[in-house]
């Protein structure tokens, strides 16, 4: 065991050498304190071993606190071709339903808080097609908590999202609403249309406008355009077929690429910045993006199954999505995760947040992808939590563009 130990820690160095001689011009990593050297090997370790176990091709870990970024660092390509480029900081990735908790919530919870709708404003008073359905105890945070009752479907290839909403209307109501915790994209498809309803304009120019423009998150969009999508990590599909710099979630992409529950694509360091913006109680960088009330009401927790799921305004608690949480992070803390490989997970208590952002090729293994992101949320609490009270480690270094 100690040989295989010793094998696998050397590979993952080789590899970590050999791509540092590569890319001897590119910026230097961040610096981390000498004492955390060794421990931050164990990152790489885990990230090298998930490389060669075929679990994902390459990824990028960020953590980070309220003031910058702690540790950053990429691995692998960005592909399972052998020709893919490698890995780099700023690749741009899917970031699938993320997409949820990055624009999508915000985006409800701006609009309450400019008092636009009411997060206890039925559901029908913005989709008058739920009339008569029998829904009208269905609520705008319902939906956001994924306790309205309502499951997936398929939607009709002409007009999707009339199909969808007309679908979900006359869907029958599962359960008891408030109560039944049942994980489903409807929910934020019908959430990232309302923002559409209540503001004229599309849930991808909301959420540019209010959150990744003033935030600088200049590699955050829908639909990432030619020159993004040179830079982007490559998804698998189902039919094993290859996308670069298109969702690959379908459902998505039959919506035009921009719905509430998946489309977003993003790199580490914009999402380290969305990371400490929340983790600012909504401000960033001495600019306010969202009220401090609005944050407390989307990571406050909202309990269903008696009380055995606990979920924010659109964030994971504790419930069985809950991996990246780990070891060592507190009860406080929240995330969420992305079926193409990503995760965020943020403790407020504890100051620190974990990205990871992979380009995951085996989609089959699920255990053992949510104990990859699981055994980084704790190596990582383990080796920063103390670290992320120090403000002489990397504070706005410069790195965090």
């Amino acid at each position: 065991m100690q040989r295989r130990f010793s094998l696998l820690t050397a590979v993952t160095t080789l590899f970590i050498l050999c791509r540092t001689v590569a890319f001897a011009d590119a910026p230097a990593p961040l610096p981390v304190l000498p004492e955390k050297g060794e421990q931050t090997a164990k990152i790489d370790l885990l990230l090298g071993s998930a490389i060669s176990r075929g679990l994902i091709a390459g990824g990028v870990v960020l953590v980070g606190n309220r003031q910058g970024v702690l540790f950053e660092r990429a691995y692998g390509r960005s592909s399972a071709e052998l020709s893919a480029p490698l890995m780099e900081i700023d690749t741009i990735f899917d970031i699938a339903s993320l997409t949820k908790v990055v624009a999508t919530a915000p985006a409800i919870l701006k609009l309450a808080e400019e008092k636009k709708l009411s997060l206890v404003d039925p559901v029908v008073r913005w989709f008058p097609e739920f009339t008569g359905k029998g829904k009208d105890d269905l609520l705008v945070m319902n939906l956001l908590t994924h306790t309205s009752g309502l499951d997936d479907f398929p939607f009709a290839p002409n007009n999707p999202l009339h199909s969808a909403v007309e679908g979900a209307a006359d869907q029958k109501i599962k359960g008891k609403i408030g109560s039944r915790f049942r994980y489903a994209d409807i929910n934020f498809i019908l959430l990232g249309e309302m923002v559409r309803r209540v503001t004229g304009t599309g849930l991808d120019q909301y959420a540019a406008a209010y959150f990744f423009t003033p935030m600088g998150m200049k590699d955050t969009t829908f639909n990432p355009g030619r020159d993004d999508a040179l830079r982007c990590s490559a998804t698998v599909s189902a039919e094993n077929t290859t996308r670069v710099g298109l969702v690959q979630d379908p459902v998505a992409r039959q919506l035009g690429g921009v719905a509430g529950h998946a489309g977003v694509f993003s790199s580490g360091r914009d999402l380290a910045r969305f990371c400490r913006m929340i983790l600012n109680e909504g401000e960033f960088e001495g600019r306010r993006i969202l009220s401090a009330r609005a944050v407390q009401q989307m990571t406050a927790p909202y309990f269903s199954r008696g009380g055995s799921v606990i979920r924010g305004l659109g964030w994971d608690i504790s419930s069985p999505f809950s991996s990246p949480k780990g070891n060592g992070f507190s009860e406080v803390s929240f995330g969420h995760t992305g079926y193409s490989g990503s995760s965020i997970w943020l403790d407020p208590s504890a100051d620190i947040f974990v990205v990871l952002l992979t380009a995951r090729l085996d989609y089959k293994k699920t255990k053992d992808f949510k104990q990859l992101r699981s055994d980084l949320s704790s190596l990582s609490a383990q080796i920063f939590s103390s670290a992320a009270e120090q403000s002489n480690l990397v504070r706005n270094s410069g790195q965090d563009r």
